[in-house]
């Protein structure tokens, strides 16, 4: 799917039903979401371009995300989508800057986008240049990323009180509620570094940025640049924050569950503790040796009971004492 967009009364516009075979050449922003091989060539022929294939896109290589060619730069970053779900996605997303056209190409559907297009279609986003259009949708990325780690945040503090609320003292955590705070924990390390690799590229994008616009005649676009680096930067540090939480909130985790076993086998030690000297003695009585004088008494049935319940509370009451039990 190819949408054009063209700056008109001031503002970015897109065109409506626009052809796959004809590109506007003062299109501002042209956005290709996994596009035919039609539309790939039709920006191809239009401006004078080699997009990278997603097979490119997907190179972790610096220099295959980040390089200029025929006075065309090509930024690719990881930008998040699905974040609301159980399976986020850090997508591939490639910005082609080419003249005074802004040129995207990615296959996932991220909310940053969708955001950005509304904001086209109230006539909201300024229609200058192609560097600014750039610089105001990596700033609805950013502000979408700094979104949702604030509510991951939320979410892991609610984990947080659930493992270490006072009041499951006197409930403690069953193993199914520990099995389900570690899949909670392990979503959101997975969110988590799927955030980071979508800051670091960010980084790296706003540096190569920068550094091609300090020798662009448009260096007005600089102070938003660093603008949004000290944002990125900022968003770094509160996720290693994070980072550093979750792992202690799992490293707490798995001492609970320790702590649950230890206390079900110390339980089971104290029990066989208990039974042991009463099966000692029903072992004792339970020989068939022909001279036993025990055998002979008449109360030799109550007293061997007696006492076979006297051996069992004896230590029940010693490991009460001790605080073992």
């Amino acid at each position: 799917m190819m949408k054009t967009y063209l700056p008109l009364n001031g503002g970015l516009r897109i065109v409506p039903d626009a052809d796959s075979a004809a590109v506007p050449s003062e299109a501002l922003w042209i956005d290709l979401f996994d596009p035919t091989p039609e539309e790939r060539q039709a920006v191809n022929n239009t401006l004078g371009l080699d997009l990278p294939t997603r097979a490119d896109m997907e190179e972790i290589e610096v220099s295959s995300r980040l390089y200029a060619e025929n006075g065309a730069l090509y930024m690719t970053a990881l930008v998040l989508a699905n974040s609301g779900t159980e399976s986020p996605v850090a997508g591939v997303v490639t910005f082609a800057l080419v003249r005074n056209t802004l040129i995207t190409i990615r296959y996932t559907e991220p909310q940053p986008f969708r955001t950005f297009e509304a904001r086209c279609r109230r006539g909201t986003v300024p229609a200058t240049k192609a560097e600014n259009v750039l610089l105001d949708l990596l700033d609805v990325i950013v502000d979408r990323l700094a979104d949702i780690q604030e509510r991951a945040s939320t979410e892991i503090e609610g984990i947080s009180r659930e493992i270490f609320d006072p009041d499951n003292s006197q409930h403690p955590i069953t193993s199914r509620e520990f099995q389900d705070v570690l899949r909670a924990l392990g979503r959101k390390h997975d969110l988590s570094g799927k955030i980071r690799e979508s800051l670091l590229t960010l980084s790296r994008v706003l540096a190569f940025l920068a550094q091609a616009m300090d020798t662009s005649p448009n260096k007005d676009v600089l102070p938003h640049v660093k603008t949004l680096t000290r944002d990125v930067q900022s968003l770094q540090d509160h996720l290693g924050y994070l980072a550093s939480k979750l792992s202690y909130l799992l490293d707490a985790t798995l001492g609970l569950i320790n702590i649950d076993q230890n206390n079900i086998i110390k339980i089971m030690s104290v029990a066989a503790m208990v039974f042991l000297p009463p099966t000692l003695i029903a072992s004792i009585y339970g020989m068939n040796f022909k001279f036993m004088p025990e055998l002979e008494w008449g109360h030799g049935y109550a007293l061997s009971l007696l006492l076979m319940v006297v051996s069992a509370v004896v230590p029940y009451i010693w490991f009460k004492r001790k605080g073992w039990l």
